[in-house]
Parts: structure tokens; sequence; C-alpha cells
């Protein structure tokens, strides 16, 4: 299983697009995995072909862990299972984590229990285990010292660790009485209202993934916050004009979207991402945008937004916010950028302040175009306007720099024919 996120520990076997015996081509996509938020296609670096499948799609697999065995083109090999047995992985369910939060409901592996033969008493050699073991008898609190291993030379696999889990003599309950202070509540008489019980919705892989992602970024990045309220008179007019007759249908956010672009052009120091020893500028301004999906929230990034028309930003807008809700996205297009756009004005919010996406040094947080009162020329007028919360990074951003970044911005969208030039 190849590393296809940075810092990934495990992904989903999606699909095998080579079937066994069959022969591939150099480059040829043999399979497509699964991270927390994408689809990669794995290529082969070399002709060859698939001789075993080792995990079926749909399963959850550690980084690193193998998949398939491969041979030369024509190649074929009479006893498998010695060669398996030869390679290390005589198992080739071991290294299958037992989670399975896939786009396709896979079915899970039978694998018969095999009875762990007792430990042998005051041994002091060196104990083999899977990495998959060892973390789920640190998880149960057993030392792998006194698990018995059935795998090739005495290896310890997943399934030793869970008989030991199940011969684990079971803790026992203490009662707990309540204080003689307390009142206990009578049993609930006939024709009582019953207790609704609630119901636990386990998380998906990307819900977890953006939980750990933000919490990390709450905790880590200084966060400081920048509000401005914008006239968006002009901004609706404009999105009117260029939508009529059009095929391609541009909406507010894709304008929100080339003016944060610009904003970035006009102060480049914006343009950056804080890293342990630098301050990383980047001449490219690629934005993020936030699309919400069934499985959680997830940001694919529009590269270098300041070379598109408002009119290809809106197209590639829509592909990406499609493929997101299927489960399509590469994990190239949730890479990089420096700041994201996450907008709930279609939902009637009028102003939120969000967290940031790390690595990004920000956030602009949109909320709804609202009719309102407002002054001018000295006179009290109708006018549109909507509320923006930039939220910044204070460690390779100072306060100046997004105040500045913050007014470029506002610049262009009360005058948006700026954001066409």
């Amino acid at each position: 299983m190849p590393e296809v996120a940075a810092n990934a520990t495990e992904a989903v076997l999606a699909e095998w697009l080579v079937s066994e015996n069959a022969e591939f081509g150099a480059l040829d996509t043999i399979a497509t995995v699964e991270t927390e938020k994408a689809l990669v296609d794995v290529e082969a670096e070399d002709a060859g072909v698939v001789l075993k499948t080792l995990v079926p799609p749909g399963a959850l697999v550690e980084v690193g862990a193998p998949i398939a065995v491969l041979g030369a083109p024509g190649e074929a090999v009479g006893d498998l299972g010695a060669v398996l047995a030869e390679l290390g992985v005589a198992e080739p369910v071991d290294h299958v984590l037992p989670e399975r939060r896939s786009l396709v409901e896979p079915v899970d592996p039978v694998v018969e229990p095999v009875e762990a033969p007792a430990p042998t008493q005051g041994s002091n050699h060196r104990v083999f285990a899977s990495p998959l073991a060892r973390r789920l008898a640190r998880l149960a609190e057993i030392p792998v010292e006194e698990i018995a291993g059935t795998g090739p030379r005495g290896r310890i696999l997943r399934r030793d660790v869970e008989a030991a889990v199940a011969a684990r003599p079971a803790t026992p309950v203490v009662e707990q009485r309540a204080p003689a202070s307390v009142v206990e509540t009578p049993a609930p008489t006939q024709g009582s209202a019953s207790k609704v019980e609630p119901v636990d919705v386990p998380h998906s892989r990307l819900r977890r993934a953006v939980a750990n992602r933000l919490a990390e970024s709450k905790q880590t990045a200084p966060h400081f916050y920048l509000r401005a309220t914008v006239r968006a008179d002009r901004l609706v007019d404009l999105r009117a004009e260029l939508n009529e007759g059009a095929e391609t249908r541009v909406s507010l956010n894709d304008l929100v979207v080339k003016a944060v672009a610009a904003a970035h052009a006009r102060v480049p120091e914006m343009n950056v991402v804080w890293t342990p020893d630098a301050v990383r500028s980047f001449s490219s301004v690629d934005v993020a945008v936030a699309v919400a999906t069934d499985r959680g929230l997830v940001t694919p990034v529009l590269r270098d937004v300041t070379s598109l028309t408002v009119t290809a930003v809106a197209a590639k807008v829509q592909d990406l916010a499609a493929r997101a809700r299927e489960g399509r996205l590469k994990q190239d297009e949730l890479e990089g950028g420096t700041i994201s756009v996450t907008n709930l004005g279609m939902y009637g919010v009028e102003e939120f302040a969000a967290i940031i996406n790390p690595p990004h040094a920000a956030i602009l947080a949109v909320g709804a175009v609202r009719e309102e009162p407002v002054v001018e020329d000295g006179a009290v007028v109708p006018g549109k306007v909507l509320t923006v919360t930039l939220s910044v990074d204070h460690r390779p951003v100072d306060g100046v720099v997004a105040a500045r970044w913050l007014a470029a911005f506002v610049d262009l969208v009360e005058h948006p024919a700026r954001i066409l030039a």
C-alpha cells in the first residue's frame, strides 16, 4: 500500500482495475486507493502480471503492507502459498484493519479462528509482531510478550491479539450504590412515555480526519479575526449581467473567489504558509473552496486563479464540487493553496468565523447578501450588503498585513469590474 497522502498511515483499497493473472503495461493503473478525502490511482512502474491480490476491494490497509503479488510479464507460479510464506505474507488479511469506511461497502473477509498456543514461560527471545498487532495489543493493554504468534516464524498477527483479548477474563462489574441522600426515580408507570434511546452514527474516515485537522489548527495556529461589511450592489448586478444567456452560471461565490485571488496579488505577503523553519511564499495564487458532502467537509483547490476568467472559475468550482460529493476527487486536488473560502450565505447565515484549514494562513467566511438601509452621500438609502470574516494565522501574517488585504478585498468587491481586469 503506497503512501498516497502525506503522513498517511492507512488507506482503503477501493478497487482493483486489473484482475488476477491479467497482464498490465508500464504506467497502467492497476488499482484505485481511497484516502480520507480523495481517490488516487496506483500506476505500475513496469509491465507485469497480477499473480495474486491479497486484500479485497473496500479493505482498510496499513501503508506499507502488501496488497498484491506481481510478476514479470508471462510469469506463472505453481505453489503461490510457498511464495507468500517466503515473502512473509502467508496471512494476507493480517494487515487489513478492522474499520471499513470506503465508498463501496465491502464484504468482510472470513477468517477462521485459530486457537493460540500458550506462551513459553521464561522465554527471552525477540518478539516479532506486525505493526497492526502491536497497536491492537497496546490498545488492549496486553504486552506482546504474553501473546503467542501463529504467523510465519512465530510472528504475532492480528488474530493472535484478538484471541488473547477474547481469552482474557471479563472485568467484574461492581455494583454502585446510590448515596443515602439521593432520591431514586420511581419506575415509569403504565402509560407513561417510554425513554427514547439516542442513536450513534459512526464517524466516517473523512469526518474523523477533518476533526483531527481542525482541532490541531485551533490548538497550534494562533487565530485572529477581522470583519468587514461590504456593499454588494455592484457585485450582484455584475453576476446578473454575466449570467444573461450564459451556458455556465456564475455564482456570487465564484466572484468572491476571484476577488480573493486578486487581493492576494495586491498583497502578496498574505500568499504564504507557516513552516517550522520559514515563512513560505508563493508566486501563484491557489485558492481552496469549502464543499459540504454527505461524508464531511472537503476543500478542493483551484490553481492559479488570477489567470482564470470568472467563467472558468465557475466551471472548475462546479466540477470540483460535483466530484467531491461523489467522492471522486484526486489527492493532488486537495493539496496546496494558502487561503480557503467558505460560504454559508445560501443558508441565510449573516456572518460567522471559520477555523483555518492547515497549512493555510487564512480562511474567509462569507455570509448572505441582505438588503439593509445604508448611508450614501449623507442620505439613508436601501442597499445590498454582505459581511465577511477573515480568520488569520498570526504566525506568518501580522495584523497590519491582514488589514491591508481585507481593505483590498473590500475595494474589489465594491468595484467588481476590477476583478475582471
